[in-house]
């Protein structure tokens, strides 16, 4: 069948390389995806939100299957559209997008159905929130209600520092439109990871856990991110305490969608944090995150359309999926300066050394075409990925590979993993 992935990122090519490896898939199409991407599937210049433009596109090419990468055209409504008009495609649709569009919405829904999440309360008025913060003293975490590609939230231990964020929120508008209503919510303690499911509505089956790498410099200093890094297996999390989650959190935030109307279906991600109490829930997502992505597809050893066209087909019970034992590490290479202001058109050199490296794969997120090179066009540029017997030797190859790559003003954390190594 004829495919078209939707996104631009590393998790997009990610999901390109393994769905090109499908008995099922003959054309590929990516929208608008980037230069890693272009050499293993067709890329549109059709952005990811201009859903009618997509929609058109997907009947002319006779698209038998739509995989949405990023979490904007799902709150949007893409799979609403993509389902009214009879084309398959592989995502919840926009209601049950809430759970990440919305954080005032995700935590009414845990505060409803008894998943466990941090206490939280949900501002319009500034000077409210304001005089929350005063009464309850830090440490404090403010949140920007909508989407705002994973830097929306802020770890405050001043409060100087939560009012600026509210501030900075709500009257500036760093976000735009994502900051029309904060969630203040106590700050929780713990190891913190990635937990995703599959979800048909009815069966949810898990992946390997992994941990992102959110701030931007080594030692979890500086601002958040969308994602510096990430590995899989987490040692924290045991078979014992994956049973856990899946009982306490996936199951129930499942189950509450269903109660809601609005059957799960596609992927659920929740950020974990494991507190003395138990597990809690940061957040949620609805799609693969990004870097999380790179090291759970290297792991994936089934066949990934024979998953998602059992989600699509509600037949999710039917699967088995099959992991490697081994260990993988994504290490994210990006632009000077990121995640502030940042320059493109940087010439990236070295990834035709990797034409023969089976183990190591450099996933491209922020690059694009400039005649015959390949140049740095975003904030994260790749996601140098590798597979090793375990977490040691992954982290080392990832390592290896970001050695063989130049950019001008690239950077990169140095710690990717290692608190995984002393766990």
């Amino acid at each position: 069948m004829n495919i078209l992935v939707i996104g631009s990122g590393g998790r997009e090519h990610a999901l390109v390389w393994k769905i090109a490896q499908s008995r099922h898939a003959d054309t590929i199409y990516c929208a608008p995806g980037n230069a890693g991407i272009a050499g293993i599937a067709e890329c549109i210049p059709i952005s990811a939100t201009d859903i009618k433009s997509l929609y058109n596109f997907a009947l002319e090419k006779e698209i038998g299957l739509t995989v949405v990468g990023p979490e904007a055209p799902l709150v949007l409504g893409i799979v609403d559209t993509f389902r009214k008009g009879g084309l398959r495609i592989f995502g919840p649709l926009s209601f049950a997008a809430q759970l990440e569009g919305s954080k005032a919405f995700s935590k009414h829904i845990m505060l409803k159905y008894g998943i466990p999440t941090a206490a939280a309360c949900v501002f319009t008025d500034q000077k409210k929130a304001v005089d929350y913060i005063r009464e309850n003293g830090v440490p404090i975490v403010v949140k920007a209600d909508g989407l705002a590609a994973g830097k929306g939230v802020m770890v405050c231990l001043t409060e100087d520092e939560a009012v600026t964020a509210v501030n900075m929120i709500m009257s500036e508008r760093l976000f735009g439109e994502a900051g029309a209503q904060v969630v203040i919510e106590e700050c929780l303690e713990g190891d913190e990871a990635s937990f995703l499911v599959f979800s048909d509505g009815n069966t949810i089956i898990p992946m390997p856990p992994s941990q992102d790498h959110k701030r931007a410099m080594d030692n979890d200093c500086g601002p958040n991110t969308g994602g510096m890094g990430a590995y899989s297996p987490v040692p924290v999390i045991d078979r014992e305490m994956q049973e856990r989650i899946m009982k306490e959190v996936m199951l129930p935030a499942v189950n509450a969608l269903k109660a809601e109307g609005c059957p799960y279906e596609g992927i659920l991600y929740a950020g974990i944090m494991l507190t003395s109490d138990g597990p809690k829930v940061l957040e949620f997502n609805c799609r693969f995150g990004d870097p999380e992505a790179q090291p759970i597809l290297m792991r994936l050893q089934s066949d990934i359309l024979d998953i998602i066209n059992a989600v699509v087909d509600r037949k999710l019970e039917s699967v088995e999926i099959e992991w490697s034992e081994k260990a993988s590490v994504c290490v994210v290479m990006a632009a000077g300066g990121y995640p502030d202001k940042y320059s493109t058109g940087q010439s990236i050199n070295g990834l035709d050394d990797f034409a023969n490296i089976s183990d190591i794969m450099v996933f491209h997120a922020g690059t694009k075409f400039d005649g015959g090179n390949i140049v740095t066009a975003g904030g994260r540029v790749l996601g140098v990925t590798a597979i090793g017997a375990d977490l040691k030797i992954a982290i080392d190859k990832a390592y290896e590979g970001v050695n063989m790559i130049r950019f001008n003003g690239m950077q990169y954390r140095k710690d990717i993993g290692r608190k995984a190594i002393k766990e």
